[in-house]
C-alpha cells in the first residue's frame, strides 16, 4: 500500500502500472477506478454481457458501482467509473499456492478467455496475480483485464500465460516441486527459455510442452531484439484450438504429493486417540471463547485443527511449509466444497517478502494481516530447536501475526523433540516451559492454560497486549 501526495485515499499494490485504473482504499473500504482511458473499454464489458456472465460461473469477483462523489479517489480528475469489489479474506500469490491452486487458477483463466471470445472480447493479460482464491474457488479479480476482440488479432496474454502458469506448473510436475518458488523471484513470470532448460529431455515428446515452452523458447530467442513487424493473422478458430490446447496441456499435469516430510504428520505422532479428542476440546473452547473474525493457522498440516474454525464460518488461512501437505488440504477442500479455508504453502523461517517496484507491489505476509486469532500448535519447537529462533522473537513475530494466540508447548522430554535433538547438540538451555511462559508474557496477557491430558503437553490461550 502506499499512501498518496494529497493524503486523500491509498494506492494499492501493482495497480499503478496500468494506465486504465488502480485500486485504491478509502475509509477501510476497497475500489477500483476505472479511468476515461478505459472507460469506453469497461462499459462494452459490461454491456456484452461478459461480467454478468462470468459472475454468474464464478469466475470473476463481484462488484457494485459508486458515485463519483461518495469516494474520495487520489486522482478524481481521471475517473470514469468508481466500483466497489466484493472483499477478498486475503490476498495471495502464486508462489504461495500448491500444484493444484495454480493448475485450477490456470483453467480458470482459459474457461474466461474462451467464455471472453463468446462476447466479442478477449483477455489482454493471463497474470496469475490477476486470479484469488475466494470461497474456495480461483476467481479473477481484474475488470479491467478485457479488450474487445479483433478478428484476425492473435492473443496478446498467450506468452505471459505460459510464463505465469504453464512454465511454473511443468516445472512442478517434471522436475521438481520447490521449483514453484521460481515464481516469487520472476514476478513477471518464469523466462520460458529457464523453463526449457531445466526441464527433462523427454518433455519434448510432450506436445503441449514441445509446442507451449520448448519451441516457444526457442521463437522468443530467435525474434528477441527485432522491430516488431507485420503479425500474421490469427482466425478464430485457430484461437480457440491454441485455448484448447494450453488446457489439454495444464489437465494432463500432474504432481502426487506424497515423499515429503510432512504430509503424514497425523500417522506420526505420540498423541493418543483420547489426547487427540482432548487438543481439539480446548481449541474449541479456545476458539467459541474469543470467537475471532479471523483465523491463521500457522503449521497447519493438512489443516486439521484450521477446521474447527472454519467450519464455524470463520475465515482461516491454514498455512504450513510442506508443498505436499498443502495440496492433500486443498484437495479436500475442493471435494468437500469448503468455502471458509484456503491453504498456502509458506515457510515462516523466511516467509513471503514484500516484492516489486519499491517494495510495494506484493505485500510481504505480516503486511496481509493481523488475524484476529493465531493457531500455534506444535509449531514452537520446530522454530526454537530446528531453526534457533528465540523464544522471545517468536512471541514477538506471532503477537504481529495476530490479535490472539491459541499455543500448545511442547517439552524436551516429549519424543517429538526428542527426535529433533537426536542427531544435534543441544545447545538450547532455555527451551524450558517457565521461559516459555516469561517471553510470551512480554507481548500477550495469559488468558487461559490447560495442559493436554495423557501428554507432558500443555495448550495456552494468550491475548496481545496493546501499547
Amino acid at each position: 500500500m502506499t499512501a498518496t501526495t494529497d493524503g486523500v485515499g491509498r494506492t494499492i499494490g501493482a495497480s499503478f502500472r496500468d494506465p486504465g485504473g488502480f485500486i485504491f482504499e478509502d475509509r477501510s473500504r476497497l475500489y477500483r477506478q476505472v479511468n476515461h482511458s478505459a472507460g469506453r473499454a469497461f462499459d462494452d464489458f459490461i454491456a456484452s454481457g461478459l461480467y454478468d456472465r462470468l459472475v454468474r460461473d464464478h469466475l470473476l469477483i463481484r462488484h457494485e458501482e459508486r458515485a463519483l462523489a461518495s469516494v474520495a479517489s487520489p486522482e478524481p480528475a481521471l475517473a470514469h467509473r468508481i466500483i466497489e469489489p466484493e472483499r477478498i479474506e486475503l490476498i495471495s500469490y502464486p508462489y504461495e499456492w500448491c500444484f493444484s491452486q495454480l493448475k485450477d487458477a490456470a483453467a480458470a483463466t482459459l474457461a474466461i478467455q474462451k467464455i471472453a471470445l463468446e462476447h466479442g472480447h478477449s483477455l489482454r493479460d493471463s497474470s496469475a496475480f490477476n486470479i484469488q482464491f475466494h470461497r474456495g474457488r480461483p476467481v479473477l479479480i481484474d475488470s479491467l483485464s478485457f479488450e474487445a476482440y479483433r478478428e484476425g488479432e492473435p492473443w496478446v496474454a498467450y506468452r505471459q500465460f505460459c510464463q505465469h502458469f504453464l512454465a511454473p506448473l511443468a516445472l512442478v510436475a517434471r522436475t521438481d516441486v520447490r521449483l514453484g518458488l521460481l515464481s516469487r523471484l520472476f514476478i513477471d513470470g518464469v523466462p520460458l527459455d529457464l523453463a526449457s532448460r531445466l526441464l527433462p529431455g523427454r518433455t519434448r515428446l510432450s506436445p503441449g510442452l514441445l509446442i507451449h515452452i520448448h519451441l516457444h523458447a526457442r521463437a522468443q530467442l530467435r525474434f528477441a531484439g527485432r522491430t516488431a513487424g507485420k503479425t500474421h493473422r490469427v482466425g478464430r478458430m485457430a484461437l480457440l484450438g491454441l485455448i484448447d490446447s494450453l488446457s489439454s496441456a495444464v489437465a494432463h499435469m500432474r504432481w502426487e504429493p506424497a515423499g515429503t516430510e510432512w504430509a503424514d504428520y497425523y500417522q506420526d505422532t505420540n498423541y493418543t486417540n483420547a489426547a487427540m479428542r482432548s487438543k481439539a476440546a480446548i481449541v474449541e473452547g479456545f476458539i467459541d471463547r474469543e470467537r475471532p473474525r479471523s483465523v491463521w493457522d500457522l503449521g497447519a498440516n493438512t489443516g486439521v485443527f484450521s477446521r474447527l474454525a472454519s467450519a464455524r464460518g470463520i475465515p482461516t488461512v491454514a498455512f504450513d511449509v510442506d508443498p505436499a501437505a498443502v495440496e492433500k488440504n486443498y484437495l479436500q477442500i475442493r471435494g468437500r466444497e469448503e468455502a471458509r479455508l484456503m491453504p498456502l504453502v509458506v515457510d515462516l523461517t523466511n516467509p513471503s517478502p514484500a516484492l516489486g517496484w519499491n517494495h510495494e507491489e506484493r505485500s510481504s505476509l505480516l503486511q496481509r494481516g493481523p488475524a484476529d486469532m493465531v493457531l500455534a500448535l506444535a509449531l514452537i519447537h520446530h522454530l526454537a530447536i530446528s531453526n534457533n529462533v528465540p523464544l522471545e522473537r517468536v512471541a514477538r513475530f506471532l503477537a504481529r501475526a495476530g490479535r490472539t494466540l491459541v499455543v500448545e508447548f511442547v517439552p524436551k522430554s516429549d519424543s517429538q523433540v526428542r527426535r529433533l535433538l537426536a542427531t544435534r547438540e543441544d545447545i538450547f538451555p532455555d527451551y524450558r516451559q517457565d521461559a516459555f511462559e516469561a517471553a510470551f508474557s512480554r507481548h500477550y496477557h495469559l488468558i487461559d492454560k490447560q495442559p493436554l491430558p495423557e501428554t507432558e503437553r500443555c495448550m495456552y490461550l494468550f491475548r496481545r497486549r496493546e501499547a
